[in-house]
């Protein structure tokens, strides 16, 4: 227990700043219109998208990382981080190039009006041409993470979300002696933020300021750990697609029901993020812990480390759903006051709650099967639970009942709540224990 704190504290308020960017950007952008709420929503998830991929192989480095460190051997974990360099410059590449060339026509996709159009392809452009600061930034923070330091990162995010707090605003509206830039002011404020914190991140890996020490010190490319990295994270890159193309194939159900319901999911879903950040940061860490403890021949160790973590998630799921079903208007109108959008999002939040009673077992376990390399089942998991079953019902409710658009809602608590059985008997049989990276 003692361990799963000391890595999850500061990896919830790691996740929880990181994802903090979107939702800060929304509360602003709220401001200049429901066109604007829709159009960085969109966009919001197809930058997600990619992220998903790069996160996913990142998944590759960390559970390689972890079993390194829980052998003791430093010089091979540094081998790791030093291909991870290769493979977050070839993400920077692509990330870019769509961004460069298919910001409008991935939007049209959508069937969005003109301006909801306009205001996503602003966003999304400068989101992707910056992606090298943020693929980089997530890499540092990553090897920290992997090799037991979570409260390095936990600094650096707390500097570069601090920065982005302030400037943001200033940047969208053209406050003092900056430009009036709306949705592009909230994108560029990310880039700069996250330059910061890849500037900083850099600093403590090379000056070995942090557990491992990154140096480039007899590096090549090495095809085959890249290989082993890309073998372990392709499920995971698969399962983070899934979801969020999920989100999008959910977006496409949901705009026939017009503007406000699409702002009224995009601000449900930003809630909903930072719901799960925390969720999510403790099961990184216990997946760090399972891999190290894998790694040091510890394996029942790390599956009483996942139901600990699994415990700590659903008391703040459970906290967090009594807290929506008092306040949700409240919590919608922190982002809009058009009264459309805080009708249908606190609408939506209340039926949420549902699914999030449950949500703890799925978010945890999912990690820590990534955190030791095991990647497959999740990927399996997800694609039966969303493709099969959410989107059809989704789907389904939506057009053939009365329940309109809240059906998308009422299917998604239908897929948390099978996924959620599934990988806890998955977790319960311990096949995962014998995965070897």
């Amino acid at each position: 227990v003692r361990n799963l704190l000391s890595l999850s504290w500061p990896a919830v308020v790691t996740q929880s700043l990181n994802m903090l960017g979107p939702t800060i950007d929304m509360i602003w952008v709220g401001k200049l219109g429901a066109a604007a709420i829709a159009g960085v929503g969109v966009s919001g998830m197809v930058v997600l998208l990619m992220n998903s991929a790069r996160m996913g192989l990142a998944t590759g480095t960390r559970a390689m990382i972890a079993r390194f460190v829980g052998t003791d051997d430093a010089e091979g974990a540094n081998h790791i981080a030093q291909q991870t360099i290769v493979i977050s410059s070839a993400f920077s590449i692509v990330f870019a190039a769509t961004g460069i060339f298919f910001a409008e026509p991935i939007l049209v996709l959508f069937g969005l009006d003109a301006d909801v159009v306009a205001e996503g392809a602003a966003y999304m452009r400068i989101m992707f041409i910056g992606s090298s600061a943020m693929s980089f930034r997530v890499m540092t923070e990553g090897i920290m993470q992997s090799s037991g330091d979570t409260v390095t990162p936990m600094r650096i995010a707390i500097g570069y979300r601090l920065l982005h707090a302030v400037l943001v605003p200033f940047l969208i509206f053209g406050w003092w002696i900056f430009p009036r830039l709306g949705v592009s002011g909230a994108a560029l404020t990310n880039v700069i933020s996250q330059g910061l914190g890849l500037a900083v991140g850099l600093w403590f890996l090379f000056t070995g300021r942090t557990r491992l020490r990154l140096t480039l010190r007899n590096f090549h490319f090495d095809p085959n750990i890249i290989w082993r990295m890309v073998k372990i994270g392709i499920p995971a890159s698969v399962s983070g697609v899934e979801r969020t193309f999920t989100n999008l194939a959910l977006m496409w159900i949901i705009a026939p029901f017009g503007t406000l319901a699409i702002a009224g999911h995009t601000v449900h879903q930003r809630v909903e993020t930072v719901l799960m950040m925390p969720c999510m940061a403790i099961g990184m860490a216990s997946g760090v812990l399972a891999g190290q403890n894998l790694g040091a021949g510890q394996p029942e160790r790390a599956e009483r480390t996942g139901w600990i973590a699994v415990s700590f998630a659903e008391a703040i799921m459970v906290t967090g759903s009594l807290a929506i079903l008092v306040w949700a208007e409240s919590i919608i109108g922190i982002f809009s006051t058009d009264p459309g959008v805080v009708k249908i999002g606190s609408d939506f939040l209340r039926i949420s709650t549902a699914g999030y009673l449950v949500f703890g077992f799925l978010l945890v376990l999912m990690q820590s099967l990534n955190g030791v390399g095991d990647t497959l089942p999740p990927m399996l998991i997800t694609m039966i639970g969303m493709w099969v079953l959410q989107l059809p019902l989704a789907f389904f409710l939506s057009r053939f009942t009365d329940t309109g658009v809240y059906g998308v809602r009422w299917a998604i608590v239908v897929g948390i709540a099978l996924r959620a059985l599934a990988y806890g008997t998955y977790f319960r049989m311990g096949r995962w224990k014998r995965k070897e990276v």
